[in-house]
């Protein structure tokens, strides 16, 4: 595709996107297809000349849009809000075309200098602490996988990397029953197996328990588990629960442990100062 032709396919691209954007309330939300019909409708072997934008984007509408399932529909209410705006997918074009690799800070020393800038606004914005430093993470699934590597490579002395898990201590984790399936995946990820995320009992809100936690720190203390991390969520996926960040806090002070607060859900509501009492705790 030469820089003449590519200019006219992006601006019907983009025609295109802008459609979709004022009509997704029109199509179903759910994808009107049976499990196997997309995959029926494409060639079995991958094509061996090159295929023209006009019928690509053919295929698209009469293959692939079928079989979407609509998250930015207006009557859209499983899982989760959509994270994308008109801004964010203009960035994305921008950020596409540039290709940068965010490696180190000479492979793009602008989206280093940018991400940390930004991380200093994130903590001005949502009123964390100032002396705290961040940087993105892809999803809120690694971020959480991030948190309990660091906390296991912690109890280890940083040995655990170097030397692997041997002979290490058999580590538990808390969280509460309403947690995302992430969770018990980055368990199994980080070595520190499935069977040692202790899930604590929920209240008549579906947020945890900070008394059940403690009862369950010391029933494992008392059995010769090693207790190294508790997960807090602020706001589930399930029904949006808070858990009591700041009693859970005090426990993991209490027995040193690292805290890691799930926010995925419901952290971005830390905008707005009359909701910041859900993470009243969150600088302990």
């Amino acid at each position: 595709m030469d820089h003449r032709t590519f200019r006219e396919e992006a601006h019907r691209m983009v025609d295109r996107m802008a459609d979709y954007l004022e009509q997704v309330g029109k199509y179903p939300v759910m994808a009107q297809v049976n499990p196997g019909d997309i995959k029926g409708k494409l060639p079995p072997l991958p094509p061996a000349n090159a295929t023209s934008m006009q019928a690509i984007m053919e295929d698209f509408d009469h293959i692939i849009l079928p079989g979407i399932t609509h998250w930015e529909s207006p009557r859209f209410f499983a899982y989760f809000p959509a994270s994308k705006s008109g801004p964010s997918i203009l960035a994305e074009m921008l950020t596409a075309t540039l290709g940068v690799q965010g490696m180190l800070w000479l492979t793009s020393p602008a989206a280093t200098e940018l991400e940390e800038h930004m991380m200093s606004w994130l903590l001005e914005m949502l009123d964390l602490p100032r002396n705290w430093q961040g940087v993105i993470q892809d999803t809120a699934s690694t971020a959480t996988l991030t948190a309990l590597l660091t906390a296991r490579e912690r109890a280890l002395n940083w040995t655990g990397n170097r030397q692997g898990l041997q002979g290490a201590p058999r580590f538990r984790v808390y969280a509460s029953d309403q947690v995302h399936s992430s969770i018990d995946k980055d368990m199994m990820i980080a070595g520190l197996g499935l069977e040692n995320l202790v899930k604590v009992e929920t209240d008549h809100t579906y947020a945890m328990r900070a008394d059940k936690l403690e009862e369950a720190i010391l029933r494992d203390l008392k059995e010769g588990y090693h207790p190294l991390c508790i997960i807090s969520a602020l706001g589930t996926t399930s029904s949006t629960a808070i858990d009591p960040v700041e009693d859970i806090a005090k426990v993991a002070l209490k027995y040193r442990l690292w805290h890691h607060v799930d926010a995925a859900y419901a952290g971005s509501a830390l905008l707005l100062p009359e909701c910041r009492y859900m993470a009243k705790g969150v600088e302990q």
